[in-house]
């Protein structure tokens, strides 16, 4: 390791490279006199670094090597060398035992109490090597066989005592005991690895269902044995602050936990059953970085119209999809592209699922009272230029919105519509007039998520007559082009699909289109009339296909099958 008095600034080291802006940097300096943190962390949790850039810049100013642990074989005997809660409590991955020494892989080096703890608990001396923090974390589950599927086994192996007749104290204390709480602890911290977004842990007379929804689809898990399931359920109700003596009412609450350096929020639902109470978990990292509109599956054409809606000083745009189809971190990614400090920006969400640098985002609370109706009253005295309201459902925050649209405000917000101009009849439905809808509404975004093939296993396919056949009666008869699926790998479990990207359908509010709905013509005569100048979800998803982002199959999936006229 290059001595500290020999050592070129890491700040220098970035801006030199051309991985910073100067601006960015000044924003880092500023969030670390704010909190202490070391430079390079700032930067990365404000999404103006990759964590690898920060590692390829603190090796040269180290000279420690930047190493990829994916392939990597770790000896029994580096494993031997530090206890598992030891190497997990300090994010650090034995690599070797070589000529006395111990090399560890560590994300966050120059810490000499931690190379002191590792020369005492080894024996050894000590070499530090340079890895992402997500990889040692991952890696260290794999190394040391930590897995829900080893864990169940042991379980049930053992003999382990039965939930004894389902008494509330036996159930607490069980909930409490130490197999228990690493249980749940390593379904939350297995999904979280799997990029899980869900996890569903639902009881049947003889046996227990875990299953974790990754891209969308569901994964069937090894679950563990049905005695554990009320100890299990209280010991999440427990880390929820909810009520564990009630069992006969759905419940909602949340955790917040640390995993490989980033806060993850948990929202937390039961549900009671025919046997026992059904669980959900929904996973948000919060410190995940807003990915940009190209980044989510926009091509460069639709993103400039975008550009030039959402620049207006005021009106209100909406996003419209199912549950679940990215409309939040769609607009996220707009507000982010639109921040400026000289407007005062402030969102209503339920929850809050990423922070925006700059940005007053408010928790709606309707336990309280504090709803989007009350909540988007009260913030429209707070003087601002630009709100997002997590959710239009009503007929009072839609007006309120709408309201808020027409006196100078710029506003964001969601809908539950199947297309884009199904939002205009939505908001008729809430008792909008026409005339105002025509007046604020600029556009409408309506989208859905599809898998991405895996780049790891992609591969040219020829589609079958069956497919070809199927796709021929919604009214698609693929052309020429090369069509990919993944053949399936480590990488993606085996389904082909790693990721998923959004499919878009934007509608702009021509003066044409405000003629019609002040009109009152029907989602339909809207849509029809709006063609010309639109790519449809249909469409978008057959473009994606032919480029071999995705596969026909997942846009028979995803939305041919929804609607054919789509």
């Amino acid at each position: 390791m290059i001595p500290s008095a020999h050592r070129p600034r890491i700040g220098e080291i970035l801006l030199d490279a051309g991985a910073l802006t100067e601006r960015q940097m000044d924003d880092g300096l500023r969030e670390q006199r704010s909190t202490g943190e070391r430079l390079g962390r700032c930067l990365v949790r404000l999404g103006h670094l990759r964590e690898e850039a920060l590692l390829e810049a603190l090796g040269r100013q180290l000279g420690l090597e930047v190493i990829e642990l994916g392939r990597l074989k770790v000896p029994d005997e580096a494993t031997r060398a530090l206890p598992l809660d030891f190497v997990r409590r300090h994010r650090i991955l034995p690599l070797a035992v070589t000529n006395g020494a111990l090399r560890i892989a560590t994300s966050n080096p120059v810490d000499p109490r931690l190379i002191e703890d590792v020369r005492l608990l080894s024996g050894l001396e000590v070499e530090e090597a340079l890895a992402p923090e997500r990889e040692i974390c991952d890696k260290i589950s794999e190394c040391y066989q930590i897995t829900v599927e080893r864990m169940v086994e042991d379980l049930r192996a053992s003999s382990g005592a039965e939930a004894a007749g389902g008494d509330l104290h036996d159930i607490e204390v069980m909930a409490s005991e130490p197999t228990v709480v690493n249980l749940v602890n390593l379904v939350i911290s297995t999904a979280l690895k799997e990029r899980a977004s869900d996890i569903h842990l639902v009881p049947f007379e003889r046996s227990l269902e875990l299953r974790y929804r990754v891209d969308g689809l569901l994964r069937v898990m090894p679950p563990p044995p049905k005695h554990f399931h009320a100890a299990l359920v209280s010991r999440v109700k427990i880390m929820a602050n909810m009520n564990i003596a009630e069992r006969y009412l759905p419940q909602d609450g949340h955790i917040q936990i640390t995993h490989a350096g980033h806060r993850v929020d948990i929202r937390v639902g039961t549900m009671p059953t025919l046997y026992g109470e059904s669980l959900v978990m929904r996973l948000l990292e919060k410190g995940a970085r807003v990915k940009t509109l190209e980044e989510l599956g926009m091509d460069g054409a639709r993103v400039a119209r975008l550009a030039h809606l959402v620049e207006k000083p005021h009106g209100i745009f909406l996003a419209t999809g199912p549950t679940g189809s990215g409309k939040t971190t769609t607009l996220y990614s707009i507000l982010s592209t639109i921040y400026a400090p000289e407007k005062k920006f402030l969102t209503l969400e339920d929850p809050v699922e990423y922070e925006l640098p700059g940005v007053a985002q408010i928790p709606v609370n309707p336990k309280r009272n504090f709803t989007f109706a009350s909540g988007l009253r009260s913030i429209l005295r707070q003087d601002p230029d630009v709100i997002m309201v997590g959710e239009i459902r009503d007929s009072e925050t839609a007006e309120i919105a709408i309201r808020a649209a027409l006196t100078g405000h710029l506003v964001f917000s969601t809908l539950h519509t199947n297309d884009s101009a199904g939002a205009i009849t939505r908001l008729i439905d809430m008792g909008i007039e026409p005339f105002l809808i025509a007046s604020s509404l600029e556009g409408v975004l309506a989208q859905r998520l599809i898998r991405r093939i895996c780049p790891a296993c992609k591969e040219p396919v020829e589609l079958g007559a069956e497919l070809v056949a199927t796709l021929g009666a919604f009214g698609v008869h693929p052309g020429a082009a090369t069509y990919f699926r993944g053949a399936g790998c480590e990488e993606c479990r085996g389904t082909g699909y790693l990721g998923r990207l959004a499919l878009f359908e934007l509608l702009v509010m021509a003066p044409e289109l405000r003629e019609r709905v002040v009109a009152r013509q029907s989602s339909t005569e809207i849509k029809a009339a709006a063609l010309e100048d639109m790519v449809t979800l249909r469409d978008d998803g057959l473009r994606k296909a032919a480029a071999g982002v995705t596969t026909m199959e997942e846009v028979l999936r995803v939305v041919l099958r929804e609607s054919p006229e789509n």
